[in-house]
């Protein structure tokens, strides 16, 4: 399989995997009430300071990691800004997973349809 397909694969997952995560956590501020667009200072208004925040590794900007808890489990949650800091992008993960998920999509492909570069 190649880099691309594994990448593509491994991002539905976790986005299959969030819907259920979302019901859970619906609720939470951050969750329920951070939208795109919102400037850093909204969401610290909304969510606190966050645990971490990171410059973005694959598309310039920062990220907030934080940790929702609902009935004693926690969830990691990222809310990302673009390089104007405002929100661009949120989810149920960390920035760095988050990032890695930017990087692998971003990845070439290994290989050229499984020709190997012979037979031209």
């Amino acid at each position: 399989m190649n880099t691309s397909v594994f990448a593509l694969v491994a991002v539905l997952s976790v986005i299959a995997g969030c819907s259920s995560d979302k019901d859970a956590y619906r609720n939470q501020p951050l969750v329920a009430r951070v939208e795109t667009g919102m400037t850093k200072e909204q969401v610290r208004q909304i969510g606190g300071q966050p645990l971490l925040e990171s410059d973005r590794t694959v598309v310039p900007g920062t990220c907030f990691d934080y940790m929702l808890v609902q009935a004693g489990m926690q969830q990691p949650y990222y809310v990302s800004f673009d390089l104007g800091e405002h929100v661009d992008h949120t989810g149920f993960m960390t920035c760095a997973q988050w990032s890695t998920a930017q990087a692998k999509s971003r990845e070439p492909p290994s290989n050229m349809g499984g020709m190997g570069g012979a037979g031209y």
